[in-house]
């Protein structure tokens, strides 16, 4: 049994909400550079060339990427050879969260539902983070993290289709989501789609497809090219750059499938902006 101290979890969550406010990952950026020079309208190459330079500067000038510093979202997968002294895994992730947030002087967002209080003592500094665990074999922790802004979050949806709505029901529930959404969610965006499971499975999956690096492709054949396609028939759309027209309104699309109940075909889509801020560690 591999022992990782309390504090060490604490430092390595705090250090990474720090980076991540202000740096944009490579892919992210990666991304944001091709969707430049592929843009066809002029706004849009000009939105995004502003975007990249906002970009470099909060990199340079260590300076949060964007006003809305968003949720602290965690995926931990807990080795079951690991054991958490001096405290709890989940105490950990969230004090390094209130530190992270603290010491990298970023936007505390949360608050209560109906008063809208940011209390210092309850939610201040970000608190608590949203956490999902799973238990895995092997004798690390790995901790995904991610910043989720408001503006995106906020046109996300989950449905549950019948199941003869099939795979074209499942395309035109996307876009028809992004569509609703235009500008809102900050484009060009990524769309994580969670297919299949129940209800909530759907939604946790269209949440953590948004944390697979751009670029990359589904192991899936099949979702694959569903992916490719939703992806072409989202960019068709014209939002484009900030709701500014064009032809690069999302950077990709990244799906998640589960096995589903016989009566149903649940569907959710969640969508990140632009400032995609996004880590994976291993301690």
């Amino acid at each position: 049994m591999r022992e990782i101290a309390f504090d060490d979890i604490v430092k390595a969550v705090r250090d990474t909400i720090v980076h991540c406010g202000t740096d944009l990952p490579q892919d992210a950026y990666d991304a944001l550079a091709k969707a430049m020079e592929e843009e066809k309208s002029p706004v849009s190459k000009e939105v995004l060339r502003q975007i990249l330079e906002n970009a470099r500067i909060a990199k340079d000038e260590k300076r949060p990427l964007c006003q809305d510093t968003g949720l602290a979202v965690f995926f931990v997968k807990v080795g079951d050879e690991v054991k958490v002294t001096g405290g709890l895994l989940r105490d950990a992730i969230n004090k390094g969260t209130e530190q992270g947030y603290k010491d990298a002087y970023l936007r505390a967002s949360t608050c209560e539902p109906f008063s809208r209080a940011n209390l210092k003592d309850t939610v201040g500094y970000n608190l608590p983070a949203i956490i999902h665990f799973d238990i895995v074999a092997g004798d690390k922790i790995d901790i995904e993290y991610a910043a989720k802004g408001g503006g995106s979050e906020n046109v996300s949806r989950a449905r549950v289709l019948p199941p003869a709505a099939g795979m074209q029901g499942v395309i035109d529930f996307v876009k028809e989501t992004i569509s609703d959404a235009g500008g809102n969610p900050c484009p060009p965006i990524t769309v994580g789609v969670g297919i299949g499971g129940t209800f909530e499975k759907a939604v946790i999956s269209s949440k953590h497809a948004l944390f697979r690096e751009l670029g990359s492709h589904n192991e899936d054949p099949e979702m694959d090219e569903l992916e490719q396609t939703i992806l072409t028939e989202i960019n068709k759309l014209g939002i484009g750059a900030m709701g500014m027209g064009g032809t690069k309104t999302a950077l990709a699309v990244h799906i998640e499938s589960n096995p589903c109940h016989i009566a149903s075909l649940p569907v959710s889509v969640n969508v990140q902006c632009h400032s995609s801020r996004h880590t994976h560690i291993t301690i």
